[in-house]
């Protein structure tokens, strides 16, 4: 059966580059009929949050990333690293490293000045362990003669010869285990069939190979995926999109348009854009991706959720919609029922905060102005009286009425005559009915156009 699995490691939030890894895994998974499973690389004490691994979870359960196991947490697991580490270092395959932090930093400066590859010389590879001395760590004994080849799904057939691979630290002097040994144990244990990361990791691979073979074990498939630039070439960083994906929920993107553009990030099938969530899963082969990096555009990803928005029925977007209404402090039962919000918004919003900021006005009563705030409404604002007059010329009798009897009032309020109140927010509103309402629509919900217009002159 085809198992991955995803291991982020919560000394931070997932962002695009993570959650692409874990849409790959589990598409690839959901396609094969097999099963998906999440871990969270927890072994870093200092680092690692508690904030951070619910906000791992929180991030994979709006995007419907749903695990068929897990999540299984390292730091539950130091009993079992324990166990396989001795069974390396009884059986010859492992050893204590004395060398005190002096030590290395010499062997390092050594190695500098003469031009060397800076790594660990294996000076306590042959030796016996010291009595009472407990201050070591546990090094694997790395083949020194041969080579590791890496079959990789993306990559192809990749070479690493054992020279140029030091012995590598398993457990640390204070009995943590390091990752490279843990993602083997684990991966071994939960008998992962492939292995979909990004391509950082190929140096790895090796070194988690020769272990698999210390422990008698078959390593699984490997697929490693180049990374996802920003749209200036350099690497994707905060500044080109990579924050933390709660963010795009904040700004009004759906789970479906977030995973749409992230499966696109390397992956194609054809000169399709679109898709759902069942055609990817129906069509997903990690032999399809590219093996160059994939580059981030906000533009791209803006323009597919529209796509979704416009797309989707009513009854798939209330959720989300109703979660940006809340964040805005919008009370949705105090307007018209959201389907129909939807039906007539989602033509006109790139994202669902916007179409909860566009439709705010039939949720709200209107309040008085500022006299502060009233030069926005003065001649200053040519745009907002242009839009005034052009209803004079583009609605029916009905709204050319209301339009003259709204003109007049602006008009009082700039010479002086008057002060209305909640004139600004009038001239809001009745901007907006310009710009997202036509005669016979039925936004205005429980009013009607004319409900609503007169309501607000």
């Amino acid at each position: 059966m085809i198992r991955t699995r995803f291991a982020p490691s919560p000394t931070g939030v997932l962002h695009i580059g993570s959650v692409r890894t874990a849409l790959f895994c589990w598409l690839y998974a959901k396609h094969n009929h097999g099963q998906f499973i999440l871990r969270i690389e927890d072994t870093d004490r200092e680092r690692s949050t508690e904030e951070n691994v619910q906000a791992i979870l929180e991030s994979m359960e709006w995007l419907g990333i749903n695990a068929d196991e897990g999540p299984i947490f390292q730091s539950d697991r130091f009993d079992r690293y324990h166990e396989v580490a001795n069974q390396l270092y009884e059986t010859g395959k492992a050893y204590r490293c004395y060398c005190t932090k002096e030590e290395l930093d010499a062997l390092r400066k050594s190695q500098k000045e003469k031009g060397e590859k800076m790594r660990y010389d294996g000076r306590y590879r042959d030796l016996p362990p010291q009595k009472n001395n407990d201050n070591y760590v546990l090094r694997f004994k790395n083949p020194l003669n041969g080579s590791v080849v890496v079959n990789d799904i993306v990559k192809g057939e990749v070479e690493f010869n054992n020279d140029e691979l030091d012995d590598l630290i398993i457990i640390r002097s204070d009995g943590s285990p390091t990752y490279n040994f843990t993602v083997v144990v684990d991966d071994m244990d939960m008998n992962i069939s492939h292995v979909i990361r990004g391509d950082d990791h190929l140096n790895n691979t090796p070194r988690q190979i020769n272990i698999y073979e210390a422990l008698g074990a078959s390593p699984p498939e490997f697929a490693h995926i180049p990374m996802t630039l920003g749209e200036d070439g350099s690497k994707l960083s905060k500044r080109h999109g990579a924050m933390d994906i709660r963010e795009y929920r904040e700004q009004g993107y759906t789970p479906a348009a977030l995973l749409n553009f992230m499966v696109r990030l390397g992956w194609s099938h054809g000169d399709q854009e679109e898709f759902s969530i069942n055609e990817l899963i129906s069509l997903f082969d990690i032999k399809d991706i590219s093996k160059s990096a994939s580059t981030f555009s906000a533009e791209k990803l803006t323009w597919l959720n529209h796509q979704h928005i416009t797309k989707a029925n009513e009854e798939e977007l209330i959720s989300l919609l109703l979660y940006q209404m809340h964040s805005l402090g919008i009370d949705p039962d105090s307007g018209p029922d959201l389907r129909e919000i939807i039906a007539s918004y989602k033509e006109r919003s790139e994202t669902l905060l916007e179409m909860a900021r566009s439709s705010s006005y039939c949720f709200e009563d209107f309040v008085e102005i500022d006299k502060k705030d009233l030069w926005k409404i003065t001649t200053k604002n040519q745009k907002t009286m242009a839009s005034i007059e052009n209803l004079k010329n583009e609605y029916d009798a009905e709204m050319k009425e209301i339009s003259l009897m709204f003109s007049e009032k602006v008009d009082k309020v700039q010479s002086g005559d008057d002060l209305l109140p909640g004139v600004l927010k009038m001239v809001k509103v009745f901007v907006a009915v310009k710009r997202k309402l036509q005669p016979g629509d039925k936004m205005a919900g429980r009013h009607g156009n004319k409900g609503v217009i007169s309501k607000i002159v």
